[in-house]
């Protein structure tokens, strides 16, 4: 994804002043025509902002009624698992800091929306205006957001050394031979009276060694 940011100024868009104005969610186009030209755009965000600006932005649409112009508003992220002092934590993560995809179509009134929503400080486009997504681009990112349901980003690889921190194999270290998402449990060959021998073990029993 192309990150070269605009500062906002020369987008090719009219009026640029700064709106505190805050609003509510709209995301669903009203007439087909509408969605005709709808394509997704990265918008740029101070750091920490992203949820923040995606509020921000949800709210204005609905009072500025720009529900047929723009649709959704997503801040990818995606869940991994990890293990801290044999505990099992999911964790949400961003997969592109600092940055918001909005699908809508682009015009002089959708812009001045979008742009001077609080914590917005540009589109992304290498022109004078925004650029948007390729489609394969936009499919890549809905993919890798996980929207593969449910199924979290597991912490551990293949061959890597892991220790096992509770359960009678306590205080073991071997390597990952196989990692199973459904269950959540990973097979781990120790060493137990000089021969390998793989164990089974949830996620939350081992930790990076």
């Amino acid at each position: 994804m192309n990150t070269e940011t605009e500062s906002g100024v020369g987008n090719g868009f009219e009026n640029e002043n700064t709106e505190e104005n805050e609003t509510t969610t709209g995301t669903e186009p009203e007439t087909e025509e509408s969605t005709v030209n709808k394509e997704w755009y990265v918008v740029h965000t101070y750091a920490g902002y992203e949820k923040r600006v995606k509020t921000n932005l949800e709210r204005r649409v609905d009072s500025m009624d720009m529900k047929d112009k723009i649709f959704r508003i997503m801040v990818p992220t995606e869940k991994e698992i990890t293990s801290r002092s044999g505990q099992k934590r999911t964790v949400e993560k961003k997969v592109f800091p600092g940055y918001v995809l909005v699908e809508m179509v682009i015009d002089d009134d959708s812009w001045y929306v979008v742009r001077n929503t609080p914590g917005v400080t540009g589109f992304v486009g290498p022109g004078s205006k925004p650029v948007p997504l390729s489609e394969k681009e936009i499919t890549h990112i809905l993919r890798q957001v996980g929207v593969v349901e449910g199924k979290p980003r597991i912490d551990f690889d293949i061959n890597q050394v892991v220790r096992v921190v509770n359960g009678p194999f306590k205080n073991f270290e071997g390597k990952v031979e196989e990692i199973n998402p459904e269950k959540g449990t990973v097979k781990v060959s120790v060493s137990m009276f000089g021969r390998e021998t793989p164990v089974e073990l949830e996620f939350h029993q081992v930790i990076k060694f």
